[in-house]
């Protein structure tokens, strides 16, 4: 069944190739073509392009790699200056280059469920057929794919009690994409306190001291140092240039559509006040460079204070905390320990997304691909799964902005809703006929009825976008209401989820049991 799946998803991903395809895609047609004919020390020099390298080395060792393969179908796609170039060998050679390079995606997906009993069948097929990757690689373009999957083998690893394979596979991924130091943090505190640590307790907060392995951290260390070591050892005379393409803090708070997060409401109230204030006789100063723009600078709120890169760091540190702090008490108990990290991994990505600097809107795959796991452990993460997973995907639609891509978007969520709207609930419901008998027919199944009417409020929000706004000209005099609403409103969904599952984990407690319906096999 497992394979049937992987093959129909793959079919799908094959149809999609003539479709729209982003800036994006130049991007990495021009990383291809600086990997392949320049030396190593030009790599994070070169801007011919406007799209330079700006990922880390280990990526940058991949396109390297591809552009092995790539000079068979159209050597004329590997030329530095042959700018916008999308033959049809080009498109066919980096549209099959993510769907093969899933196989490592599909991979990990089936190591993860098989730590799950009740519900193994079900994950898979959630993550195999997430839209939001879908629209994202197969659409849009890029190469999330391979990097979920490599997430998704370290916390199988770290589950399964291998840190130090756990270790490899996460330095890997932070050596192919710097973003996921983000996440780092619940790594950091799971290894430390599950495997440098060699006595557990029970009420996670007795420490015990005299069990402190230094071998074992010596071990996590070497693993770290030696992957980034041979990252960037062809890079070491040219580390300044490296980090300055890897950090680049002078591109704006927000990209050029607001991701939901805090910063988008924020934004909404500084444009609010910039236009109310001097009708009522304020004096407001003109911001100098726009904040949904999406170039590379810096600007200033015109009435609300200017957020600088380290206010969100700081506040970004500060909002995953009270997190890492319970996970580390909750690592004290092998039987918590696995579950518990997956969901602290959530709440540092959701941390990062809500106050993080220069935040895209695809960032909010690197909370739905961890909760899906969950979405089978525990009802509350099953409930807040059906929440945000609606959102999530929703907030995407903007990626795919042509007409006529509007009925594959929908109908890729709407599919994705059916399966875990229409299979998670029988994990958790004892008696699912008699609940179902007792329901309000309106509400969705597992939600309360501000939750359901919540989530109908997409189905207002989407005729508005695509049908009343044109009808009445609007988008014309106001072209950016629709991508405003849909950030402001998506934002609300994330904010709900972030303080709801926040609160769940923290009030998670030792003597609490997991549930038995949704028991994993292996996770402890």
């Amino acid at each position: 069944m497992i394979v049937q799946i992987a093959v129909l998803i793959t079919a799908v991903k094959i149809m999609f190739i003539p479709l729209y395809h982003s800036t994006d895609f130049e991007v990495h047609r021009n990383w291809l073509a600086l990997t392949h004919n320049l030396s190593t020390s030009k790599w994070y020099y070169e801007e011919t392009s406007e799209w330079t390298l700006d990922y880390p080395p280990l990526f940058a060792w991949m396109e390297y790699a591809l552009s092995q393969v790539a000079k068979y179908f159209d050597p004329k796609m590997l030329e530095i200056s042959n700018l916008n170039y999308a033959s049809t060998g080009t498109v066919v050679f980096q549209r099959l280059s993510v769907i093969v390079l899933d196989v490592i995606y599909f991979i990990s997906i089936k190591r993860c469920s098989n730590l799950i009993g009740n519900g193994k069948l079900l994950v898979f097929i959630l993550l195999v057929s997430n839209p939001g990757l879908l629209m994202v690689d197969h659409i849009h373009f890029q190469y999330n794919g391979i990097l979920y999957g490599i997430l998704l083998l370290s916390i199988s690893s770290s589950i399964r009690s291998n840190f130090v394979q756990a270790a490899f596979w996460f330095t890997i991924l932070l050596n192919m994409k710097h973003i996921y130091m983000y996440i780092a943090p619940a790594f950091l505190v799971f290894f430390f306190r599950a495997y440098c640590f060699t006595v557990a307790s029970t009420d996670g907060k007795h420490i015990a001291w005299y069990s402190f392995s230094l071998w074992n951290l010596i071990k996590l260390a070497f693993t770290v140092l030696f992957v980034t070591g041979v990252s960037f050892a062809p890079f070491m005379d040219h580390l300044p240039q490296v980090i300055s393409r890897l950090f680049p803090f002078k591109r704006g708070l927000c990209h050029a559509y607001w991701a939901p997060n805090f910063w988008a409401p924020y934004n909404l109230v500084d444009k609010v006040l910039q236009h109310a204030l001097p009708k009522l006789g304020f004096d407001v100063a003109t911001a100098q460079a726009s904040m949904t723009g999406g170039l590379v600078q810096e600007f200033d709120h015109a009435v609300l204070p200017t957020v600088r890169p380290a206010a969100t760091f700081v506040l970004t540190a500060l909002s995953m905390l009270p997190a890492l702090v319970h996970l580390w008490n909750l690592c004290a108990d092998k039987r918590y320990r696995g579950v518990n990290f997956v969901r602290c991994i959530t709440l540092c990505a959701t941390c990062s997304f809500m106050f993080g600097w220069h935040v895209h809107e695809k960032a909010i795959l690197m909370i739905l691909i961890p909760l899906s796991f969950l979405s089978v452990l525990g009802e509350d993460d099953g409930r807040m799964f059906l929440i945000l997973s609606t959102v999530g995907h929703y907030s995407l639609f903007p990626l795919l902005y042509p007409t006529n891509l509007l009925g594959i978007k929908v109908m890729m969520l709407l599919t994705h809703c059916a399966v875990a709207f229409g299979n998670l609930p029988s994990l958790y419901e004892k008696y699912p006929k008699q609940k179902k008998k007792d329901r309000i027919p309106i509400l969705l199944p597992m939600l309360s009825f501000f939750e359901t009417m919540y989530i109908y409020g997409f189905f207002v929000l989407f005729m508005y976008e695509n049908v009343v706004h044109p009808a009445w000209g609007l988008h014309k005099t106001l072209p950016f209401l629709p991508l405003m609403l849909t950030s402001v409103y998506c934002w609300i969904g994330v904010f709900y989820f972030w303080i709801s599952y926040y609160y769940y984990f923290l009030t998670f407690k030792l003597s609490q049991p997991i549930p038995a319906a949704a028991e994993p096999k292996k996770v402890q």
